[in-house]
């Protein structure tokens, strides 16, 4: 699941699965650039993926699942939103390739994938040391994204528009060290970082978006963590 850039809306948070049901139906069609960042940054390090087994924990309407299977990998998507499933289902090649499952408890068997990734999910919950833990149990490397903590220091949201109202999702500050920690314990090491800010790919998203004038003032803040751990050899 994605987010768009925050916007400081004073309203009550929903919660994600909540927010999620609303928001599927436009959810693809919503300049957002934080996933587009997020996309720069990530697909220029995941390297070659053909024939590797990846698992999308958080998979939302399908945007890595896409990503990796027109590269040739073997995905599988998870997400505890119906909704937002349903969207991915209906799109070419993704029928089938998805369950409604919680990412703390994943159907999968024992080291069953190359690779695990959770896009933005993470901060839904108030903790992350279960997520690693199933994580780690099915995948040999774990990528995990979400918005950077001094995003979150910076009074950035989790927000969308529908219709007029707009909702705020709640969500929890993890700190990198919280993260690292989550992550030994669950038997993983830290392989990269990279600490992505907005950069003039993305200036377009923000002008589709009617955020232009948010640009310059965006930028000068890490907007997304994103990290790649690899289990311990035994």
């Amino acid at each position: 699941m994605g987010r768009q850039v925050g916007i400081e809306t004073g309203q009550p948070g929903v919660g994600a699965l909540e927010g999620y049901r609303v928001w599927a139906a436009q959810y693809d069609e919503a300049p957002n650039p934080l996933l587009a960042l997020e996309m720069r940054a990530l697909s220029e390090r995941i390297g070659a993926v053909d024939g590797s087994r990846i698992l999308d924990a958080g998979s939302g309407t399908g945007r890595w699942m896409q990503w990796a299977a027109s590269r040739g990998g073997r995905v599988f998507g998870i997400d505890g939103s119906r909704e937002m499933l349903q969207k991915a289902e209906q799109k070419p090649g993704l029928g089938g390739r998805s369950a409604l499952a919680d990412i703390r408890s994943i159907p999968l068997r024992d080291d069953a994938v190359d690779l695990a990734l959770c896009s933005f999910t993470i901060g839904y919950l108030p903790s992350p040391g279960p997520v690693f833990q199933e994580l780690a149990r099915v995948a040999r490397q774990v990528i995990v994204s979400d918005l950077h903590p001094d995003a979150v220091r910076a009074g950035w949201t989790r927000s969308f528009r529908a219709g007029d109202k707009i909702y705020e999702l709640v969500h929890h500050d993890h700190s990198i060290a919280e993260l690292d920690d989550c992550a030994r314990s669950a038997g993983l090491t830290l392989k990269w970082r990279a600490e992505a800010s907005f950069g003039e790919p993305e200036r377009e998203v923000f002008r589709r978006a009617g955020k232009e004038s948010a640009f310059e003032k965006a930028r000068q803040v890490p907007a997304a963590l994103i990290s790649l751990w690899q289990k311990q050899s035994r």
